[in-house]
């Protein structure tokens, strides 16, 4: 089931971040605002604390990296699917 009420962009986010192979072109204000739409975000230190229904996971972003990295995606990927937020 994907999040109601998410923008084109945000939907080609989830897209990019569910793809397979990994995408290495997702980009972190992407991620950022596809976040905002669906949970609560607070950056700490550089790096995104995200709160979905409860759970918290912090991402870690490396220096002023542009796109996240192969094991960003994943992390990202499981905690969307957790709660049901897919592209589907």
């Amino acid at each position: 089931m994907a999040a109601p009420d998410l923008s084109n962009n945000h939907r080609d986010t989830l897209n990019k971040i569910f793809a397979h192979p990994v995408s290495h072109n997702v980009e972190w204000q992407d991620v950022i605002g596809l976040l905002g739409a669906v949970g609560d975000i607070e950056e700490r230190h550089g790096n995104l604390v995200v709160t979905l229904g409860g759970e918290t996971e912090t991402l870690h972003r490396h220096g002023s990296e542009k796109s996240l990295d192969a094991d960003a995606v994943l992390s990202l990927r499981k905690l969307l699917a957790s709660h049901g937020i897919d592209p589907s």
